[in-house]
Formats: C-alpha cells, sequence, structure tokens
C-alpha cells in the first residue's frame, strides 16, 4: 500500500514558507553574506540582543576579523574561529566553540542553558558584558596557544 501524502498549509498567493536557521519565514530564503545581512534578517527583539552581543565581542576581541560561517556570523582571530553567535525561533546562542572554556566557567554560567561550546539566552535577557568579556578573553588565549 502506497504512503499517504500529506497536503501542503495552505498559505497567500505568492508567500513561500521557508525555516532559516530554525526561524519560520514567510519570504524567500536568501543565504547571508555579510553579518549585517544576517542580523537584518532576524526577528527585532533577537537583534537587538545580537548587536549588542557583538559589539561586546568586537570590543573584547578587537583584532579579531568577522564574517559568516556555517551560516552564522563568526570572529576569527589570526585566522582561526573565536567566538559566534546566532538566532533560533525561541533563543538567541552564543558559541564560545571551547569546551574548556565552556568548564571554566561554570558556575558563572549556571543560570543558562549550555551546550558543549554554546550558551543559549532569551532575546529579552542578553549576556553580562562582564561574562562575555571574560569568556571572549578566554578564547583568545586558547586561540593564541594554538588550541
Amino acid at each position: 500500500m502506497p504512503a499517504k501524502k500529506s497536503k501542503p498549509a495552505k498559505r497567500a498567493p505568492g508567500a513561500e514558507e521557508v525555516r532559516w536557521r530554525g526561524l519560520r519565514s514567510l519570504r524567500p530564503w536568501t543565504a547571508s553574506d555579510t553579518v549585517d545581512d544576517y542580523l537584518a534578517a532576524v526577528p527585532p527583539d533577537a537583534r537587538a540582543a545580537l548587536v549588542k552581543l557583538r559589539k561586546m565581542i568586537r570590543e573584547a576581541a578587537p583584532g579579531s576579523t568577522e564574517g559568516i560561517s556555517y551560516q552564522v556570523p563568526m570572529f576569527k582571530l589570526n585566522g582561526r574561529p573565536l567566538v559566534g553567535f546566532g538566532a533560533a525561533a525561541a533563543h538567541c546562542t552564543f558559541y564560545v566553540m571551547s569546551p574548556d572554556v565552556m568548564r571554566a566557567f561554570v558556575a558563572q554560567l549556571k543560570d543558562y542553558e549550555v551546550g558543549k561550546g554554546s550558551i543559549r539566552f532569551p532575546a529579552n535577557k542578553p549576556l553580562p558584558t562582564v561574562l562575555v568579556t571574560k569568556l571572549v578573553k578566554a578564547r583568545i588565549a586558547e586561540v593564541e596557544m594554538g588550541r
């Protein structure tokens, strides 16, 4: 017996629903070429949190460069990944990209949802500047040591 096909959801004429980095959108999907393009496509509440996070990272790592890697904004130092950030439907994420740094700051991260190398936070509760600065400085030390 052949599998039953599901009917597509009804949409407004000309609108196409797409998934973009975990966000649902009714606009055509385009890959972001720059961090500014990425932020422009993020909902306003998440955008405000990520713009603030971006500023904190820039201040903590003035010698870093930014770009898009794996479809999310990423900062690099000496050509090596440093930290990144992104938005999903229900949260923002700060990609520390280091289990060692995450373990070193476990006490300060107890109020956040964390992964091996990432911190999730609600858009309306951005990460504290002091914490972001410490995490970025710890990553800088790792990158400069060749880790």
